[in-house]
């Protein structure tokens, strides 16, 4: 990075962690500390919510996501809006008229203790992990650019959340991320028009869709109904809005974004705002990866985009052997842009037979380069057997530090930065109210003073956050970071929902019922992920419905035996 893109960044995430600093230095209770003491706008909420939302991991993954598997992850996106709407009609009037902390105390007024502890249980092994992938892609980057050792950067950018986040608690969040989603903004739509600017001159940006179609980019929507398919319109419509349920109905981290509105209909505004938004901001960041892909149709791209994996396997035994694949790759290439520029000739002049020969050419070679990617990840891998051979998290961000112009590179990384910042700071947050809400203050001191809670709750955001720094030390081989998370979250959103729906909609059944319903549905979730083929997003939907079946059916029985008594 040249001086220019150092002052941008810097510049950029120093006034960031200065400004929430600063703005919070002055919170003094517990209710200013968790929720802001419930004065946020509605635009507040849901920029606080989206930034929640927009870590670093969508704006590092989700475009080599698009690159590698094409746009049809957008069906993961399809039930937010659905779920938004019933969350504004069933959870905000019901937290709000019990002016609760955490989600988790609905749960004991609701039935019992046991099913809190589960609740925020569950929450908190989950959230945990997922605040160290938040820290893990940035330092991801970091390590990259400044060459500097993982465990380095992963603790420094870890420090930096962690400073602020204490001090200032929500305030310091919220009044954070309404710059961070500037910065995101601004720096997302830049990367876009860049990359249109660098196109060769005689490609149209509807030229370079219509590549990026032909050549299966494009996938956004598949009707087909396949259990073994991870991404369709069924399996987002559907397993898409139980997990969007789960996670901003149940999951602290996002209620504690809207409990923080000045009233119901601010929290419900935030919430729609983000169904609304969120969908196309995914959509704009997927295209963004498929028209990189586009991009390298026409510059030759790495065969593999970890640069540090890479320089391994040449400087090693097997040197000649990669170097053998990669000459055949870039000889690959070279004939498939020569297949491309007569298949956008064809588009352009509307010949269909020729469109369709070189369409079937281009789709060809690429399978023969995916071959040799296959290949040298072999190659990497039989060189070094821990090394990490996929490299979709780095194919952005090779993009941005090798074609980026000067002071546009800065700012890339600053809002990969605020975006990975924004969504750790959301969750530290959150841990350390469930842990001192739902734990603390009701198992063991429970009539403290207010100093003494704002204490507790600063060390335990001092404790999760190198928690997470703990785990993001140990990230290195859990694959598409974007997928990765999300299928941590299915491990337990769907138990989760399930008891929530449970108290909201089923009156008679009580607490034991649930909680034994619950543990059957957890077990049989993780069944599935370790002994079956079931797409991630079906868990949701399993483990939902196997806890309000199950407690039904478990209450019907226990007051069918104590009748008979």
């Amino acid at each position: 990075m040249t001086t220019l893109d150092w002052i941008v960044m810097c510049g950029f995430i120093g006034f960031i962690v200065l400004y929430g600093t600063w703005k919070s230095r002055n919170t003094r209770d517990v209710d200013t500390y968790m929720r802001a003491g419930k004065t946020s706008q509605w635009w507040l909420v849901a920029l606080s919510i989206m930034a929640t939302q927009a870590s670093a991991i969508t704006f590092l993954s989700t475009p080599g996501q698009a690159y590698v598997d094409g746009m049809r992850f957008i069906q993961f996106y399809l039930g937010l809006p659905i779920a938004m709407i019933i969350l504004c009609i069933t959870a905000i009037p019901v937290y709000n008229k019990l002016n609760v902390y955490t989600a988790y105390e609905y749960l004991e007024k609701r039935f019992d203790l046991k099913n809190r502890m589960l609740g925020s249980a569950l929450f908190l092994t989950q959230r945990g992990l997922a605040a160290g992938f938040t820290i893990y892609a940035p330092a991801l980057i970091l390590s990259i650019i400044l060459g500097w050792e993982m465990n380095v950067t992963i603790i420094i950018v870890g420090a930096m959340v962690i400073l602020y986040t204490t001090v200032g608690g929500t305030v310091a969040v919220n009044k954070t991320h309404f710059l961070q989603m500037i910065i995101i903004t601004v720096g997302m739509f830049s990367a876009f028009f860049v990359l249109m600017t660098l196109m060769p001159k005689d490609v149209s940006i509807t030229d370079a869709a219509y590549v990026a179609g032909k050549m299966g980019k494009l996938n956004a929507i598949d009707f087909s109904f396949d259990l073994s398919n991870r991404y369709t319109f069924w399996s987002g419509i559907i397993g898409g809005t139980f997990l969007m349920l789960s996670y901003f109905g149940t999951d602290q981290s996002q209620v504690q974004r809207y409990l923080a509105g000045s009233s119901v209909t601010q929290s419900r505004l935030g919430l729609l705002t983000n169904g609304l938004v969120k969908l196309p901001m995914q959509f704009i960041i997927l295209f963004i990866g498929a028209m990189v892909f586009v991009f390298y149709q026409f510059v030759t791209p790495p065969l593999f985009f970890n640069p540090v994996e890479e320089a391994k396997v040449k400087s090693g035994q097997y040197s000649t052997e990669y170097e053998s694949v990669e000459k055949d790759f870039q000889q690959l290439h070279t004939n498939k842009q020569s297949e491309i520029k007569k298949l956008i000739s064809s588009i352009d002049n509307g010949n269909e037979n020729q469109i369709e020969k070189h369409t079937e050419n281009v789709v060809e070679s690429q399978k023969k380069a995916n071959e040799l990617r296959l290949q040298a990840a072999e190659i990497i891998k039989k060189s070094d057997p821990s090394a990490d051979t996929n490299d979709t998290n780095y194919i952005f961000i090779s993009f941005v530090i090798n074609f980026l112009p000067v002071g546009f590179i800065g700012l890339l990384i600053a809002a990969i930065l605020s975006a990975s910042m924004s969504s750790t700071s959301a969750e530290l947050n959150a841990l350390a109210s469930t842990t001192v809400i739902d734990f603390y203050q009701r198992l063991y001191k429970k009539n403290a003073s207010d100093s003494h809670y704002l204490k507790v709750s600063k060390t335990a955001t001092v404790f999760w956050g190198i928690y997470a720094i703990l785990f993001a030390l140990l990230a290195k081989e859990l694959g598409s970071l974007v997928e990765a998370v999300n299928i941590l979250g299915s491990l337990v959103y769907g138990t989760i929902l399930g008891i929530f729906l449970t108290a909201f909609y089923l009156k008679r059944v009580s607490g034991t019922p649930t909680f034994l319903a619950a543990i059957i549905a957890e077990l049989l979730v993780l069944y599935c992920y370790f002994f079956t083929d079931i797409p991630f997003l079906w868990y949701n939907v399993i483990g939902c419905l196997v806890v309000v079946g199950g407690a039904f059916i478990i209450n019907s029985i226990i007051l069918k035996t104590v009748n008979r008594e």
